[in-house]
C-alpha cells in the first residue's frame, strides 16, 4: 500500500516537481496551498502517513497546522520546508510538534530519502507500543507515547520524545552522536548536523533537568556522545 501524503506547499514553482517526486517514488500525494485548507483537513488526519508543510503560507504558518494536529495527540509524522536554517526557525518546528525539517532549496532525492526514513521510524514505534518502560525516575508509556517523571508528565515534541525513548532503552550506556542521528534520522547520517541534534538535547535537557547546566540524567560524555543515567526516586 502506497503512503499518503498531505502537503502543504503554495509555491507554484515548487508543487509541480514535488508533486511529480513523491509520485514516483511510491507516494500518494494530495495538495493543499493554505493553513485554512490544510486544517480542513484535521478531522481526517488519520487517512494520511505524513505531513510535509511549508512554514510560510499566505495565510499563516505551518507551524500552527502542526500544533493544532499535536493538540489532537496524533503522533503523524511531520516534516517541515523552510527558507532558514537559522536555529530559531529549528527550534520553533521541534517546539511545535515537528520532526524533521529540510531547507530549501532542496535537492528532490533527498526530501525523499528523508520521508522513508521517517515513516521506517515511525513504523517501527508503532510495531513496539505494547509495554511501559521504568528507569530509575522516571517510566515511559509506549502506549501512549507518554513520558512521566516523578509523577508529573513532561510535554515533548515527537522528536523529543523519540530522543529520550532511545536514551532510557540504553541506560548507562553511551550512545554516540553519529548513531543517535543514524537511528532517530538517517541510516546514513548525511541529512542532520551536528547543530540539530544539540538543540534537541538542549532542549530535552530543559524539560528533564532541575538544573540544566548540571544535569544527572542526560549526561554528555565528551568526545564520543550522550548517556541516559538512571535516577533514584
Amino acid at each position: 500500500m502506497r503512503n499518503k501524503i498531505l502537503l502543504l506547499e503554495d509555491d507554484i514553482s515548487l508543487v509541480d516537481g514535488l508533486k511529480y517526486a513523491l509520485t514516483r517514488n511510491g507516494f500518494d500525494v494530495e495538495l493543499v496551498r493554505t493553513v485554512q485548507e490544510a486544517e480542513s483537513h484535521l478531522s481526517n488526519i488519520s487517512a494520511y502517513d505524513l505531513l510535509l508543510l511549508d512554514v510560510t503560507l499566505p495565510d499563516g504558518t505551518g507551524f500552527e497546522v502542526c500544533e493544532k494536529v499535536r493538540k489532537q495527540d496524533q503522533q503523524i509524522p511531520i516534516i517541515f520546508l523552510t527558507a532558514s536554517d537559522e536555529e530559531v526557525h529549528i527550534i520553533r518546528g521541534l517546539d511545535s510538534g515537528g520532526d524533521d525539517y529540510i531547507t530549501k532549496p532542496f535537492k528532490l532525492g533527498e526530501l525523499c530519502s528523508r520521508i522513508r526514513a521517517l515513516l521506517r521510524r515511525t513504523g517501527a514505534v508503532k510495531q513496539n507500543k505494547n509495554s511501559v518502560i521504568a528507569c530509575g525516575d522516571i517510566a515511559i508509556d509506549l502506549l501512549a507515547s507518554r513520558v512521566v517523571l516523578r509523577g508529573r508528565t513532561l510535554d515533548l515534541t515527537s522528536a523529543e520524545y523519540r530522543l529520550i525513548c532511545l536514551l532510557v532503552n540504553n541506560v548507562q550506556r553511551v550512545i554516540t552522536r553519529s548513531s543517535i542521528l543514524n537511528e532517530l534520522w538517517d541510516s546514513t547520517g548525511d541529512f542532520v548536523d551536528d547543530n540539530t541534534l544539540s538543540v534537541y538535547v538542549r532542549r530535552l535537557r530543559e524539560k528533564i533537568e532541575v538544573d540544566p547546566s548540571h544535569p544527572e540524567h542526560l549526561i554528555t560524555v565528551r568526545g564520543f556522545g550522550y548517556q541516559w543515567n538512571e535516577v533514584s526516586l
